[in-house]
C-alpha cells in the first residue's frame, strides 16, 4: 500500500500510521509506504491511500485509489480500507 502526499514525507507518514494503525487493529500484515504525488502512479501497489485531491488526480489508472477526506480519522481509514478489501 503506498501513502501518498505532495512531498512523500509529511501528510503521506501521518496517513501511513493511521492505515498501520487500521491494519494493527484488524490483525492484516501488510507493507505501507509513502511517496509524493509525482512518482506515486509508477509504483507498483495494491492501493493507494491518499487525500482527495490527489485522489481525483490518480484515479483512472492500474492501482485502485482510496482518497481520505482526514488522514488522522482512524474510522474514515477503517471504512474505506474494509470497503477497498471487499
Amino acid at each position: 500500500m503506498l501513502a501518498v502526499c505532495g512531498m512523500g514525507f509529511g501528510s503521506s507518514m501521518m496517513l501511513k500510521m493511521t492505515i498501520e494503525k487500521v491494519l494493527k487493529e484488524k490483525g492484516i500484515k501488510a507493507d505501507v509506504q509513502t511517496t509524493d504525488f509525482s512518482t506515486a502512479g509508477s509504483e507498483k501497489a495494491d492501493f493507494i491511500f491518499t487525500n482527495e485531491e490527489f485522489g481525483r488526480q490518480l484515479a483512472g489508472g492500474t492501482v485502485p485509489v482510496v482518497a481520505i477526506k482526514n488522514i488522522a480519522d482512524t474510522k474514515e481509514v477503517r471504512e474505506k480500507l474494509e470497503a477497498a478489501l471487499q
